[in-house]
């Protein structure tokens, strides 16, 4: 979940928008009707906010309705209750004080710098990528959407 919350953090800072609402779940696979499990937390948080540890931290409320063994094939958080950046700044005892330190901003850049997933949030920056890439021997043509890949007619 702190991958989920860190990208959508990131997502955040990039539209100028900060959430009040977190609704983060799991669910299984929907072929199999047996073993059907769709667990889901919704939770306020403390204050407008981008910040990536608080929206992890969050998120993480999910883990107690997680039950081990069930393989879970999707996870997903949701921000809600969104508003611009900057438009009424909170009152001292509400402020995160780890916006103050910009920790969000550093994530991101070094993030830009060094390639996703070089650092992050817990294990985020820690686990590899995934252990198997998609096949793109059988991808349709783009040839509305890519100049490159626009077919090239020759008249003789």
């Amino acid at each position: 979940m702190g991958v989920y919350a860190q990208q959508a953090s990131a997502r955040l800072a990039n539209h100028s928008l900060q959430a009040k609402m977190l609704t983060a779940f799991a669910a299984t696979s929907h072929y199999n009707p047996a073993d059907t499990f769709y667990p889901s937390v919704c939770v306020p948080l403390p204050m407008r906010t981008v910040d990536p540890l608080l929206l992890a931290k969050a998120a993480y409320a999910l883990l107690p309705m997680i039950t081990e063994g069930v393989k879970y094939v999707r996870a997903r958080i949701i921000l809600t209750d969104l508003r611009r950046t900057g438009n009424q700044s909170p009152l001292e005892l509400f402020e995160n004080p780890h916006e103050e330190r910009h920790i969000g901003p550093l994530i991101e850049a070094v993030s830009k710098k060094y390639g996703r997933g070089s650092i992050g949030l817990g294990t985020a920056g820690v686990k590899g990528g995934p252990n198997w890439t998609m096949k793109r021997d059988m991808l349709s043509p783009r040839y509305t959407t890519h100049w490159d890949e626009l077919p090239i007619a020759k008249a003789s």
